[in-house]
């Protein structure tokens, strides 16, 4: 799908508000590509971020896919749009053990308002890279309001 951003900068736009994250610095986060319409979050497994088996916590998992999907759709808003999620679905497929994760996100419908879009979450054990799981999010452009950084 060719998407085109309401927003020439919207790469630095999207780089600047991913650093005002502090959840994604939390999780030792790193915003890998920023493309219009897609995003991608890489983060290694670490112990303080799983649950009792050892395996990366689903909140985890739910948490970078949320961001991947925000962000991803955040590139085609306007200069003067924030994006808040409104809505997510999250389908576990396997345990995420890692060690390393990437979590990439790409916009499936964008609207004015209101948009769609679909992310994958994988994870690489060296040469390996399998799906861990997915998530479908609704995500909404907000405009005027002053207590929202775009």
């Amino acid at each position: 799908m060719d998407l085109q951003p309401a927003d020439a900068d919207f790469a630095q736009r999207v780089r600047l508000s991913f650093e005002r994250q502090a959840v994604m610095r939390t999780l030792g986060a790193a915003l890998a590509e920023v493309a219009p319409g897609r995003v991608v979050i890489t983060m290694a497994h670490r112990p303080e971020l799983t649950q009792q088996h050892g395996f990366l916590h689903a909140g985890i998992v739910s948490t970078a896919l949320d961001s991947a999907c925000g962000y991803a759709a955040f590139s085609l808003m306007p200069a003067d749009a924030a994006v808040l999620t409104i809505e997510f679905k999250v389908n576990l497929l396997s345990p995420a053990r890692g060690p390393q994760f990437r979590f990439a996100g790409e916009v499936t419908k964008a609207g004015r308002t209101i948009s769609v879009v679909d992310a994958r979450a994988w994870q690489r054990d060296g040469g390996t890279e399998s799906l861990v799981a997915t998530m479908t999010a609704t995500v909404m452009t907000v405009r005027g309001r002053s207590d929202l950084h775009h």
